[in-house]
């Protein structure tokens, strides 16, 4: 049985990576895949744990070499997905997980038409600013440019399946976890999983006895 593919998208300071961390936490039957991104690292952030740090140089010679199931330039730099870190896993019934943008979102779903998609959104213009600021790790200027995009990201969270508001953390992993169990119990993917079961259940008892 294919794995199942799971995209999650938000603005900047949105509170993405902390909600799939904690959501990660409690599922296991899950991968995160790691980007590759051109950006220098923020403070805390190590190389193949948070994000595979390359140059701007490595990420084209990528792009030409046809590495990327999907990429696009976000705030100025350059991020991806290698198709290492997905395709096989979802090959050998391995469901993954994309933390990416819109853009890279709309990539994936024309690839993976049956990609479950989620958005998450912040409780107010205001609450997203705090958060970015709260985190100490980017400029001014920075902060500036991602607010100013953060307009035109949030405008794309119709072309998802779900929306999270993340106005509480808790309730916001646990609507994450929601989604989770909800498309693992999918009419298709319970027929696949359960096929032995339904056949047995629906058999006809006249053929054993007739």
């Amino acid at each position: 049985m294919r794995g199942t593919l799971y995209i999650v998208a938000a603005p900047s300071g949105a509170g993405k990576s902390s909600i799939v961390n904690a959501t990660l936490a409690r599922d296991s039957q899950i991968a995160l895949s790691i980007s590759f991104t051109s950006r220098a690292p923020r403070p805390g952030e190590r190389h193949a744990e948070h994000y595979h740090f390359v140059s701007a140089e490595q990420f084209q010679a990528m792009i030409a070499d046809g590495d990327f199931f999907e990429f696009a330039s976000v705030h100025g730099d350059w991020k991806g997905t290698a198709r290492q870190s997905v395709e096989p896993q979802l090959a050998a019934g391995r469901d993954v997980l994309l933390e990416i943008d819109w853009q890279g979102a709309r990539q994936v779903r024309d690839k993976v038409p049956d990609a479950v998609s989620v958005f998450i959104l912040p409780p107010s213009r205001a609450a997203l600013e705090e958060r970015m600021r709260k985190r100490g790790q980017d400029s001014e200027e920075v902060i500036a440019r991602r607010l100013a995009a953060a307009r035109e990201e949030m405008s794309h969270y119709g072309e998802f399946d779900y929306v999270i508001i993340n106005e509480d953390f808790d309730t916001a992993v646990s609507e994450m976890c929601a989604i989770f169990t909800a498309s693992r119990l999918r009419t298709a993917a319970q027929q696949q999983r359960h096929a032995a079961l339904v056949e047995a259940l629906l058999a006809d008892d006249s053929d054993a006895t007739g």
